[in-house]
């Protein structure tokens, strides 16, 4: 290990909540590419955090959170032994759903009618992230998850999705 300064920047606009499409290019030990394709918008709440948050989940130690670490485990990867990691997030491709002020978890009947709001975003950008995986691996990149995702992508909101992330993933322009 050696001793460094280091330096990251974090636009402002990635502290805003909503629904994310993100992957994770990493530069493994031996200097491979490595890839890990997400999405913000919970299953299981109406929530979508911003991408900055699941930044930092993916390279931690809790096991519910941490995707990226497990997968660059089956690998025989440890994070730290990588020569860095890159995010590229596009969004909030849609806002948040906003809940009153007095929003309480208990409240069964308000989270029940924010969470038929958050579904069909949640669905649409689900869609997308299961797309990413399929286009980046189909254009010969190494993905390191599948996304089994039962929705498929509606073409029209696909292609600036695609496009913007082509600006990154070269491959993809093909």
């Amino acid at each position: 290990m050696t001793v460094g300064t280091h330096k990251l920047t974090l636009p402002a606009d990635m502290l805003r909540r909503g629904f994310w499409l993100y992957t994770w290019r990493v530069v493994g030990p031996a200097g491979e590419e490595l890839l890990y394709v997400g999405r913000t918008g919970d299953n299981s709440s109406p929530n979508a955090s911003p991408a900055y948050i699941r930044m930092g989940q993916h390279l931690g130690s809790l096991d519910t959170q941490n995707a990226l670490r497990k997968h660059l485990a089956k690998r025989d990867i440890f994070p730290e032994q990588c020569r860095h990691f890159e995010l590229v997030c596009h969004g909030p491709i849609y806002p948040e759903i906003e809940k009153p002020a007095n929003f309480s978890r208990e409240d069964r009947l308000l989270r029940k009618e924010l969470m038929e709001k958050h579904i069909p975003l949640r669905n649409i950008v689900g869609a997308m992230e299961k797309q990413l995986a399929n286009d980046l691996a189909a254009a010969d990149y190494t993905v390191l998850n599948t996304v089994p995702w039962p929705h498929d992508v509606d073409p029209e909101l696909w292609k600036p999705i695609r496009a913007a992330f082509a600006e990154h993933f070269p491959k993809l322009r093909g």
